[in-house]
């Protein structure tokens, strides 16, 4: 057999390629590639190492016939298009925890440097000034800080905060009671946390749900004074609002280490009093770049050599027996899990998965992470089969499964329910002709497929209804795939699961919400 062939990218630790070596991978280093010099190249590797600079887009993928995986040595892959690789059969891993600490340490520092003002106090005593009474700090001791996303770095950040004997309230819709009490948080929600914070610090990933989380709109709802930071993500934060806010006085001080668009070579923000800007260096420490650089080269070692998977955003851990028999219900795990977690606003507290069945007699671990994956990544958009379960018990989430040999109706059943703050919501699905289907919702039997974006809507079963929605769909343009309707009986509680060509815009949906008898109505997206 061969010896598989990784290319390194990207900027390495020497470290990784001596673990590649090692364990008996032929790894070549061509950093600053150009896009055509990668083409040329890469269809001669198994592997490919990244880390930001290098693009693994659809041309590259396309290109790279014998690649059968791209190791990200970091978090985020926006560098890798996830659904290009998925359809040529490559695995595309992360190392999603080892840059944590080195992240939180700089959110902690930047809000040190906003409260005493550090940078300009710098700039002004080199310039030979002494200008004491100009540079007048907060004290963090007794402060609130506020953390919107409590997971693996924003529960370091809380532990350090509270080292600083700072009190730390939490919005994060996946951090349950028991959590939040182990961390030392208080869990509010994010009108609370807005209102009573003297400083903000964000640490969620960038989803349709948290994009301009912080908008003019909250950001009006801050105390006035307020510290802002943010080393998560560009996007979180509505850079406009948040400028003309600084300019106010309203906003006390923000730092940003990252932006809507990088490189920021010019950002709005850029010359507002008490504002500073580092150029993404959460994880740009030693410590962090090495642990990312070996867990990557590890990771993608032992899937090419053994099939072993490891934080793979794509894949779960399957066996080469396992895999063509539990395909079409992986795709019914991920797809059902998407939707319960879009149709989730609440804290979660746990999550049930039941098998009925054929289904039952399978590996179902596999199942339930895609399952988690599923119902989490709406708010953890880097979130993978391979991590899900760790995330959810990181989080106090309980998961449990059950099993039963016979299903009354179909030959295999999958039920997910997830139980918030605020109740219970249940689905069922099935895979019909290998086709993943939704067949109940609130306990309505209905038989829907799914499509890249469906229409939700709960109402009460009344004459009309159908011809209203269609109506209303027809004039904005929006064209019907499919038409799936479930209800209890007539004129009672009733569900209509359309699939759309279009995505429907805000006012469309507040135009449906308005139709006589409509409960709830939303987009989905798969």
């Amino acid at each position: 057999m061969p010896m598989p062939r990784v290319l390194i990218a990207d900027k390495l630790s020497p470290a990784a390629v001596d673990i590649f070596k090692q364990r008996g991978v032929d790894a070549d280093v061509k950093t600053g590639l150009t896009k055509d010099e990668l083409l040329k190249i890469i269809g001669d590797y198994d592997g490919l190492a990244v880390r930001s600079a290098t693009k693994a887009d659809k041309d590259v993928l396309a290109a790279a016939k014998n690649l059968k995986v791209v190791g990200r040595a970091g978090i985020g892959v926006d560098n890798v298009d996830i659904p290009a690789a998925t359809a040529a059969g490559v695995v595309v891993m992360n190392t999603p925890f080892g840059n944590s600490i080195t992240t939180a340490e700089h959110a902690i520092a930047l809000l040190f440097a906003l409260a005493r003002q550090l940078p300009a106090a710098d700039v002004s005593t080199q310039a030979g000034k002494w200008e004491k009474n100009r540079f007048m700090g907060v004290e963090l001791f007794g402060k609130t800080l506020g953390l919107i996303g409590a997971g693996n770095i924003g529960s370091i950040v809380a532990d350090r905060a509270l080292g600083l004997k700072m009190r730390v309230v939490a919005y994060d819709p996946f951090l349950s009671p028991d959590r939040a009490v182990e961390i030392g948080v208080e869990k509010v929600e994010l009108d609370q946390l807005l209102a009573r914070a003297d400083a903000i610090t964000l640490h969620t990933p960038l989803t349709d749900k948290t994009r301009n989380i912080l908008s003019a709109e909250n950001l009006g709802k801050t105390k006035k004074g307020v510290m802002i930071i943010n080393c998560a993500r560009g996007g979180l934060v509505d850079e406009k609002a948040l400028r003309a806010l600084l300019d106010s006085g309203h906003v006390g001080g923000a730092a940003f280490d990252v932006f809507v668009e990088e490189p920021a070579k010019d950002n709005v923000l850029f010359g507002a009093e008490n504002f500073i800007a580092t150029p993404h260096l959460g994880a740009s420490t030693n410590e962090a770049q090495e642990n990312v650089a070996l867990q990557v080269a590890e990771q993608m070692s032992d899937y090419l050599l053994t099939g072993a998977v490891s934080n793979a955003l794509n894949s779960p851990s399957v066996t080469a027996e396992e895999a063509p028999r539990l395909a079409p219900f992986i795709a019914l795990a991920e797809k059902l899990g998407a939707f319960a977690g879009q149709m989730v606003d609440f804290g979660v507290k746990s999550i049930d998965i039941a098998y009925e069945g054929e289904i039952a007699k399978l590996n179902t671990k596999p199942l339930t992470a895609a399952s988690l994956a599923g119902v989490m990544r709406p708010m953890l958009a880097e979130i993978n089969m391979v991590s899900a379960p760790a995330v959810a018990k990181e989080r106090g989430i309980t998961v449990s499964e059950s099993t039963q040999d016979e299903s009354p109706i179909y030959e295999s059943l999958m039920r997910i329910t997830v139980t918030t703050e605020k109740g219970r919501r249940s689905f069922a699905g099935s895979v019909l002709a290998g086709t993943p289907r939704v067949v109940e919702v609130k306990d309505m039997d209905l038989d829907a497929p799914f499509g890249p974006t469906m229409l939700y809507v709960n109402n009460l079963d009344k004459p009309g209804f159908i011809g209203n929605l269609g109506a209303i769909l027809a004039d904005a343009g929006v064209n019907i795939a499919t038409f799936n309707l479930g209800r209890v009986s007539a004129g009672e509680d009733a569900i209509a699961l359309v699939g759309v060509d279009q995505e429907p815009s805000e006012d469309l949906l507040s135009r449906i919400q308005g139709l006589p008898h409509v409960k709830e109505a939303r987009t989905l997206r798969f």
